[in-house]
């Protein structure tokens, strides 16, 4: 019963507050990555994931670790980013990791093209107060990819390893 909270509960709410957080601040606390990873490994024993299962997730978060760091570095992504894509990876494993990467690939895609789309409208004056809005309207400012990086993360959420274990915990 802990275990299907974990998925079908705690882990929807980080990935709301995540994303939430990128995109009215441009940052993905660490506390909500030290809260992903915690509930993850409470998650394999509570659920009784078999060891195997386990070194395959095992290996997804240490591929997404060295992803997210090398898009770090090029300059793609912010670091919250990539500890957020290092954490989800975590959580799928390697059966499920490419279509996470898919996802949120097209949702990154997608909501870029909306930032700079929303970028070149000039804002209502009743927007004009709200710092967050004016965040994401400046043509300077980056894309808060912790949004696709969560919307990816739902839409592959029902279909993996971990979605099918909660349920059968």
């Amino acid at each position: 019963m802990i275990a299907e909270f974990l998925v079908f509960a705690v882990l929807p709410a980080l990935l709301i507050a995540a994303a939430g957080w990128d995109l009215v601040s441009y940052t993905i606390p660490n506390f909500l990555q030290a809260a992903l990873i915690g509930m993850f490994f409470l998650f394999v024993f509570l659920a009784g994931m078999p060891t195997a299962a386990f070194s395959q997730h095992l290996i997804a978060g240490g591929l997404g670790l060295a992803i997210g760091f090398t898009f770090f570095v090029l300059g793609y992504v912010g670091g919250g980013d990539a500890k957020l894509f290092t954490c989800i990876a975590l959580w799928f494993g390697l059966r499920d990791l490419m279509d996470f990467a898919l996802f949120a690939s097209v949702f990154g895609g997608v909501l870029t093209l909306a930032l700079l789309s929303f970028r070149k409208v000039p804002l209502p004056a009743t927007l004009t107060n709200r710092g967050w809005v004016m965040r994401l309207h400046d043509e300077k400012a980056g894309i808060p990819y912790g949004a696709a990086l969560a919307a990816g993360a739902f839409a592959v959420l029902p279909y993996t390893d971990v979605f099918r274990l909660g349920i059968a915990a």
